[in-house]
């Protein structure tokens, strides 16, 4: 499991944009969002560079816990 810590989630719209960056990457991911703890947790096949990387593209930045 891949945890990333995400700033700037705030809404169930940003954690959407969120899931959505990470699926687009790996269509078969799983993707638990934790808003209050800005956290994003992603089973994937991806690394957690490629998804951090999605998502801060997203415009959300994301770092590896």
């Amino acid at each position: 499991m891949i945890e990333l810590n995400v700033e700037g989630m705030t809404c169930g719209h940003c954690a959407g944009r969120v899931s959505k960056a990470i699926v687009d990457v790996d269509p078969g991911a799983k993707v638990d969002v934790d808003l209050g703890a800005r956290l994003v947790r992603v089973t994937s096949t991806a690394s957690a560079a490629e998804l951090a990387e999605a998502v801060t593209e997203a415009g959300y930045p994301a770092s590896p816990r």
